[in-house]
């Protein structure tokens, strides 16, 4: 696994080893930031279920001003830290919640941060897919242009409205789909 482009270009990323952590492809992470291009320079960016942390690293190297990770995996946090230190991010540019995603994200709303990338993959068989996205829909982590993916497994597909935010887009790649969300309006 690899960052694909932008100032870190070509480093290759560690990964636990086996299936605990499933990182998104290179293929998949290169077509969701072709997507992406118009939006992420200068985006607060903000990584839930974050892994490796290669999404919001990604999303650093192509000019994003800042990262925030989300992760409550010891041995992935120990990965997350390896990665940015390996990749020499500053730390400002990098905030890491080590806790699930709902606590992770009330921490946030409190801080009254918002973004304007916000990728969520969690493990496909996770039961948090629905209680997070209704989460995002109806605190003040994301703005009227805000941008939410979530990666699933294509064989379980989420609903097009949830709240106030609305799936105007659809990829699907290979066994993985991404569900781009906004809010409606």
């Amino acid at each position: 696994m690899r960052v694909i482009a932008g100032i870190y270009k070509g480093r290759t990323l560690n990964t636990l080893p086996g299936l605990e952590i499933r990182p998104t492809s290179d293929r998949l992470r290169e077509t969701l930031f072709n997507i992406l291009a118009p939006y992420i320079v200068d985006a607060n960016f903000l990584d839930i279920c974050a892994g490796s942390a290669a999404v919001g690293i990604e999303a650093l190297s192509r000019g994003a001003s800042h990262s925030t990770f989300i992760e409550s995996s010891r041995k992935a946090l120990k990965i997350i830290d390896k990665n940015i230190t390996y990749c020499e991010i500053p730390k400002e540019q990098v905030d890491i919640l080590s806790t699930d995603a709902i606590i992770g994200l009330k921490q946030l709303t409190k801080n009254n941060c918002f973004f304007d990338i916000i990728y969520f993959d969690p493990p496909y068989q996770s039961n948090i897919y629905l209680p997070v996205l209704k989460y995002l829909g109806n605190n003040n982590l994301v703005k009227s242009n805000s941008i939410i993916i979530v990666e699933h497994h294509s064989k379980s597909p989420l609903p097009e409205i949830i709240g106030v935010l609305n799936c105007y887009r659809v990829l699907k790649q290979g066994e993985t789909q991404l569900c781009f969300y906004k809010i409606i309006l």
